[in-house]
């Protein structure tokens, strides 16, 4: 059984870096043998394994990108042959080419033991009922849960990311203990089950939530809605899956398993390393992988790493909730604007007037970019009068022009009229490339 484990989560900075340090340098000197494309790039940068002499001289190493696993699609980049490969996952590829990563014997059980280190801060052991409400197949969020909740000792519920009436019973019925899913369906569970009735009927003490952005006032809604305490979990397929970071009880940033992963944030233009606590883009950098290895690999997600000691003990460095991503960010009128910008202020503002559905439309008017935010009423808003719905228009507005310095057209619509999504919530509609 895998649960806390003081000896590693609280190494003093001295000895983990040694450790990174070390792992760092054997790392690279068997991707340069066994991966090519690596090779080729550290020879065009003038570099040799040797050179790499710790975590000091990290920022001399190439960037790896997105880009890399569609150019070398499917397996160009993996290290070891595949009859040592025991799982591949991959994206959707709805954007190119699925990108596909591949996981040894040896990554399974490091994945596994860093998302069991998530779970035991939520409470999960053996006696917890685990609904797992992240999808299944490719994507890594259902299987990267599943299995450490196994290996933890718990009772899963695999029930995956589909068919809400048959959520909300089985919660019921089976009685979970615990949920795992993405926030916004996490948001459309407890919607759902207010609305029939159900919720005084749960027995939830805990959720973790994952695989997109949300914001401190979503938790707060979540966990009052759903009486139970929300953790963030952070992960990509690139780098392993969920379990790359996770909060602990104290809620102050995700402790990033940093005897694995090596996190560092640059300037998404310049590319050069920021100080600890500056927002930038974070790139991670996976020092015990064996099939799929990343050097410096860009995730596009904004964020703060901080290196302060936490108050619950443990040593490794703490990410802040991701903001956005540099490639999801959208620049409206010489404005750089994250959806969780937006999100943030219709959290804040007129509760119980508007419900957190919400959809961000972007487009081109006369060569003017537009920006409208559609927000679904409550429904006790639904039965006000024009007056009122015309005030809460005004005052949401108002506050994302002063948030964001631009203004934004506010429209409140009729409960149930914006697309639900059982996985992740598609916020943001950008028009201005089809005209």
């Amino acid at each position: 059984m895998a649960m806390y484990q003081p000896g590693i989560e609280k190494m003093p900075r001295e000895e983990l870096t040694k450790l990174q340090s070390e792992r760092l340098c054997a790392q690279v000197e068997r991707m340069y043998k066994r991966v090519a494309p690596f090779r080729q790039r550290m020879d065009e940068a003038g570099l040799k394994p040797s050179d790499i002499r710790g975590v000091s001289d990290l920022h001399r190493l190439p960037f790896s990108y997105k880009q890399d696993l569609r150019d070398h699609y499917p397996f160009g980049l993996f290290a070891e042959p595949m009859e040592n490969i025991r799982r591949v996952h991959a994206s959707s590829g709805t954007t190119g080419k699925q990108i596909v990563v591949g996981y040894t014997d040896n990554d399974l059980d490091v994945w596994y033991d860093c998302v069991c280190r998530s779970l035991a801060v939520a409470g999960i052991d053996e006696m917890g009922m685990v609904q797992n409400s992240f999808g299944y197949g490719f994507f890594t969020g259902g299987l990267g849960i599943h299995d450490a909740a196994q290996r933890i000792g718990a009772t899963v519920i695999p029930i995956s990311a589909s068919n809400t009436p048959r959520q909300m019973q089985t919660m019921v019925d089976f009685g979970a203990t615990h949920l795992t899913c993405t926030p916004s369906y996490a948001m459309y569970l407890a919607e759902s089950l207010d609305e029939a009735g159900l919720l005084d009927q749960i027995k939830l003490k805990a959720g973790i939530f994952g695989a997109e952005p949300w914001t401190e006032a979503m938790r707060q809604e979540i966990q009052n809605k759903l009486n139970i305490k929300a953790y963030d979990i952070y992960g990509l397929s690139e780098v392993m899956g969920p379990g790359v970071s996770y909060e602990c009880e104290e809620q102050a940033g995700m402790h990033i398993c940093e005897d694995h992963f090596i996190a560092e944030v640059i300037d998404p233009e310049t590319e050069e390393p920021l100080p600890l606590g500056t927002a930038g883009e974070l790139v991670f950098t996976t020092i015990t992988k064996e099939g799929f290895p990343v050097i410096r690999y860009r995730t596009r997600d904004i964020c703060t790493l901080n290196p302060e000691p936490c108050a619950c003990g443990r040593t490794h460095l703490r990410m802040g909730k991701p903001s956005g991503r540099s490639d999801d960010m959208m620049i409206i009128r010489g404005v750089n604007v994250f959806p969780s910008q937006i999100e943030e202020v219709l959290l804040k503002v007129s509760r119980g007037n508007i419900t957190p559905n919400y959809q961000i439309v972007v487009d081109r008017v006369n060569s003017t970019d537009t920006l409208d935010v559609n927000v679904e009423m409550s429904e006790e808003m639904f039965s006000d009068d024009i007056r009122s719905v015309e005030r809460i228009e005004r005052q949401i507005s108002d506050s994302l022009r002063s948030m964001l310095g631009i203004g934004a057209k506010v429209h409140l619509v009729n409960p149930k009229t914006i697309e639900r999504s059982e996985g992740k919530a598609k916020r943001i509609v950008d028009k201005r490339n089809l005209h």
